[in-house]
């Protein structure tokens, strides 16, 4: 398997070469001039129920290659834990997360698992949620930008990289009309920034999802209404990322503007172990106007060279800059 750590140019050559003739995709090495990482976390809630060194190791993992991978933001896709009124599984996930704290800017958002519930309905509540990753966690630092109402359940970051200026919008599982007019303020307001929206719910292997249509008892939008309601109605948004759903997949869509829009699902829960510590590392390269998409397991210390985990999506950076939404 790919080691993480970076070797002299002599001896990488000979280890890519011998990985391709093997069987294992060559990984090029971070710190490329003017490249940079983003970290995506998936559903960590069997972790925080069940592995939590599993949830610390990642976490930590991304500590430790802050620099060395120039990793600039992460990204949590909600189900932060399995049980929402359990406290003990929101202490390991705050400990888990302490590990980034002051090191690297990163985003939160409710899942399904992260609402409370009544009489087997889920409903918008998120006691532990709010006590454990309220804005007061945030608000300190200059990268976020804010968030709808009293609570974190809807907010959105910002930070800059090769000499790009990006913004990551994170919304709430099923998000409201109200969630998603709230958005497309922020949206128009920072209409210079890229953006990535997360959403705990948006995507199924085959497509749009259905979300807070699938007997959950919550009034909110599906996959394919977030994208008729706001993606596609705004031109900085180039990037959809999303959970929920056991699996991986992508595809690329034309908003409004005639611009594209990739969508990424992104949960490995159904793994063994809740996951066996594997994120997604989008590894932004200006010079090839591309994003290469890596999967890797801190935990079992492996890429995955299968093309579902490891793929790229073109994405001109060189020269073209978003629009203001008209």
């Amino acid at each position: 398997m790919i080691p993480t750590s970076k070797q002299p140019s002599r001896l990488l050559s000979l280890f890519c070469t011998a990985a391709l003739l093997w069987w294992a995709p060559c990984i090029a090495p971070a710190g490329e001039p003017d490249g940079f990482a983003v970290v995506v976390l998936p559903d960590t809630q069997i972790y925080s129920e069940k592995f939590p060194d599993t949830y610390l190791a990642q976490t930590a993992w991304i500590k430790k290659r802050v620099a060395d991978d120039n990793i600039e933001f992460v990204i949590h896709l909600g189900d932060i834990v399995q049980n929402a009124h359990v406290e003990k599984e929101w202490e390991a996930a705050d400990r888990a997360h302490r590990e980034l704290d002051g090191v690297v800017p990163y985003s939160v958002l409710p899942g399904n698992h992260d609402m409370d519930s009544k009489d087997k309905r889920l409903t918008r509540e998120t006691f532990f949620y709010d006590r454990y990753f309220p804005p007061a966690r945030f608000e300190e630092h200059a990268w976020y930008g804010g968030h709808m109402g009293p609570g974190n359940q809807n907010n959105y970051c910002i930070f800059d990289a090769a000499g790009l200026k990006f913004m990551v919008v994170s919304l709430e599982f099923a998000p409201t009309d109200e969630a998603l007019r709230w958005a497309a303020g922020v949206l128009t307001k920072h209409a210079d920034r890229r953006t990535i929206v997360a959403t705990h719910c948006y995507m199924r292997p085959d497509g749009r999802d259905t979300c807070a249509t699938a007997g959950y008892g919550l009034t909110g939008n599906s996959g394919q209404q977030v994208w008729d309601k706001l993606i596609r109605k705004h031109p900085n948004v180039f990037l959809v990322l999303s959970g929920h759903v056991l699996g991986v997949a992508h595809q690329t869509s034309t908003n409004d503007a005639g611009g594209r829009v990739h969508e990424v699902l992104v949960d490995y829960q159904g793994l063994p172990n809740g996951g066996d510590g594997w994120l997604q590392i989008l590894r932004f390269a200006p010079d090839e106007n591309a994003i290469r998409v890596d999967a890797f397991s801190p935990l079992l210390h492996k890429h995955s060279p299968a093309p579902e985990h490891s793929y790229r999506l073109a994405y001109p950076m060189a020269s073209i800059q978003p629009q203001p939404a008209g």
